[in-house]
């Protein structure tokens, strides 16, 4: 059955509910199909990488060449665009009424599927502060359980443990201050919640790693050892943290006790 004309609306509802009040009291816009809480501001762009990021036309070719070409690169053994989001929505146990927040989100590949497992008044975020992959994420559609939000990752607009699970797949190499946007999605994560984070990684051999972190540094994007990521999750308290390491990438999930 086809969702009715006014889902998306709800579901952009739902979502601008689960707003911290001091969000809500910005002067945030929705005329662009999501909800713009930097109306005022553009997007970061320091490196080539994010520089790509906020390109229309990269954001037009994200799903069916960009980030095939990209995961390919980053080395994920295979791993198909299918397999990562079935990965991200098995390590976060999706399903029900849950909360889900897609953080660097892009043209919401990764949120429309989370939306599709979900039931009632279950809602999928996604998350970004590029308004062309944003403008593309609402092009493409989402069902009555997705909206998209536009604004700062280092400062999520929401009160903590506002959500069941939190998700960050192909990012997190991207983005600027990426300890405090981890220490965030931790944060707003309800107790029992999970999350899921697929990053880069920099390998063990210190010639290859180096030579990775030169091409890494010339495009902006960080590079990964293998401790970082679950030593943040055990340091903040998470539990049943586990990690698969695929070429140079790493996937890396934990449990909120």
């Amino acid at each position: 059955m086809s969702p009715a004309p006014d889902d998306g609306g709800r579901a952009l509802e739902r979502a601008r509910a689960l707003l911290h009040p001091d969000a809500l009291r910005a002067s945030a816009r929705t005329d662009a199909g999501y909800l713009d809480l930097l109306p005022d501001a553009g997007s970061p762009r320091p490196t080539a990488a994010q520089h790509a990021m906020n390109n229309r036309l990269v954001a037009a070719v994200y799903e069916r060449v960009w980030r095939p070409v990209w995961t390919a690169a980053m080395g994920a053994n295979g791993l198909s665009a299918d397999g990562e989001r079935a990965k991200a929505a098995a390590d976060l146990c999706l399903g029900g009424e849950q909360r889900v927040l897609d953080v660097a989100c892009g043209p919401g590949n990764f949120t429309r599927y989370f939306g599709e497992r979900l039931e009632g008044q279950g809602i999928a975020v996604g998350f970004d502060i590029s308004r062309p992959m944003l403008d593309q994420a609402v092009r493409s559609g989402g069902g009555p359980h997705v909206a998209y939000m536009r604004g700062d990752a280092r400062r999520l607009p929401f009160d903590d443990g506002t959500f069941d699970a939190v998700c960050c797949y192909a990012a997190l190499y991207l983005l600027p201050e990426p300890m405090t946007v981890v220490d965030e999605m931790i944060r707003v994560l309800a107790p029992g919640g999970r999350i899921a984070v697929m990053t880069s990684y920099g390998r063990e051999d210190p010639v290859l790693r180096s030579a990775l972190r030169l091409a890494a540094g010339t495009l902006g994007v960080r590079m990964y050892d293998r401790a970082t990521l679950p030593d943040a999750f055990a340091t903040a308290g998470l539990t049943e943290v586990a990690q698969q390491i695929r070429g140079v990438t790493q996937f890396v999930n934990a449990r909120k006790p």
